[in-house]
C-alpha cells in the first residue's frame, strides 16, 4: 500500500471542527475546560468512514477520572478506554455502577479496560478481571500474560462474553513483542481472542503496521495509536502527524479492511499538560478521515 507524505497543513484545516476544547495549560484548571457539544462534521466523518477515534485514559493518567472525563469531552471523542488509575480494580460494585452512570451522563462510551496484566494461572486470578470488566460495562479487555494462561482466558472469554485483545509491547516484551506473536498465540482460539495494536511497539519491532493490520484481520480487535519521530526509539514519541509512522497509510487500510473495533489515542508524553498535543493529533486524524471521505465521494 503506498504511503503519500500527508501534509498537515490541509488535513489540521480539514480537521478544524475536531479541536474543540481549551487548552488544558496545569492540572489546577482541568475542571474549567469548557465541554462543548460533539462536532457535528466530526460526528459525520467517523460514522461515514466506520472508524472510530476514541481515549486510552493512560494518556490523562495524571488527572482524576472527572476531569479525564471533562477532557475527553473537550477533544470531541466520546469513545474511552479505562485504564486502572480512573476506575481501580479494588472498587466496590457501587463505585463501579456510580462511574458508569457518571461517564455515561457524559455522553461517553466505555470501549474497554486496560492494559491488565493477568499475573496468574488460575481460575480466580483470571475471574476477578472479568468480573471487574463486567461490573464496568467493558466488552473488551486490553491485555496481557504468559502465553500459557490463554487457554484458562478463552474459557472466560466465552463465559462473560468479552473479548481479549493481547497488547503487544515492543522488543522489551518476553511474551509478545509484536502483532504477529499474538497472531500466533490464539490461533485457532475463540474470534473474541485477538490483538490489541500498539503502533508505536509495533514499529520498533521493525513491522510494518499496515501490513499486521492487514494480516490481523478479523482478529484485530482494538488499536493503541501514537507516533514516533524515530522508528527504532519509543521515547521519540511525539504528536500524531509530525512522526515517521504512516497514519494515513494505516486509517486507509483500516477503512479498506472494514475495521469494526476502535482507534484510541495513547499520548504517553506530556502527561501533566497533555492537552495541545492531543488536540493536535486527533485533528491530524480527522483529518486523514475527511480526505478519505473526500476522496471517496469522487470516485
Amino acid at each position: 500500500m503506498s504511503n503519500q507524505p500527508v501534509p498537515r497543513r490541509t488535513f489540521l484545516k480539514l480537521a478544524a471542527v475536531g479541536a474543540a476544547g481549551a487548552v488544558l495549560s496545569d492540572r489546577a484548571n482541568a475542571n474549567a475546560i469548557p465541554i462543548p457539544a460533539r462536532p457535528a462534521g466530526v460526528s459525520s466523518t467517523v460514522d461515514e468512514m466506520g472508524l472510530k477515534l476514541g481515549v486510552a485514559s493512560y494518556s490523562l493518567r495524571n488527572f482524576s477520572r472527572q476531569q479525564a472525563i471533562e477532557m475527553t469531552r473537550a477533544l470531541g471523542a466520546q469513545y474511552i478506554n479505562l485504564k486502572s488509575v480512573h476506575l481501580p480494580y479494588e472498587a466496590t460494585p457501587a463505585e463501579i455502577g456510580g462511574a458508569r452512570r457518571e461517564i455515561a451522563a457524559a455522553g461517553l462510551q466505555i470501549v474497554g479496560g486496560g492494559m491488565i496484566t493477568f499475573e496468574t494461572d488460575t481460575d480466580q486470578g483470571v475471574r476477578k478481571y472479568f468480573d471487574y470488566a463486567k461490573a464496568a460495562g467493558m466488552p473488551l479487555i486490553v491485555g496481557t500474560c504468559k502465553p500459557a494462561v490463554l487457554p484458562r482466558i478463552e474459557k472466560f472469554v466465552k463465559q462473560y462474553d468479552i473479548k481479549l485483545a493481547i497488547h503487544n509491547h515492543g522488543p522489551e516484551d518476553e511474551n509478545f513483542p509484536s502483532p504477529y506473536d499474538v497472531l500466533k498465540a490464539v490461533k485457532g482460539m475463540d474470534p473474541r481472542m485477538g490483538l490489541c495494536m500498539d503502533i508505536g511497539h509495533t514499529v520498533r519491532t521493525g513491522t510494518d503496521p499496515v501490513r499486521a493490520a492487514a494480516d490481523a484481520g478479523p482478529r484485530l480487535l482494538d488499536m493503541h495509536a501514537k507516533d514516533l519521530r524515530d522508528l527504532g526509539d519509543k521515547d521519540s514519541q511525539c504528536i500524531v502527524g509530525e512522526g515517521k509512522i504512516p497514519i494515513a497509510a494505516l486509517l486507509r487500510q483500516l477503512e479498506a479492511m472494514r475495521y469494526a473495533g476502535y482507534v484510541n489515542l495513547e499520548y504517553e508524553i506530556e502527561p501533566d499538560n497533555p492537552m495541545p498535543g492531543m488536540k493536535q493529533s486527533f485533528a491530524y486524524m480527522r483529518g486523514v478521515l475527511a480526505g478519505l471521505v473526500t476522496t471517496r465521494s469522487r470516485v
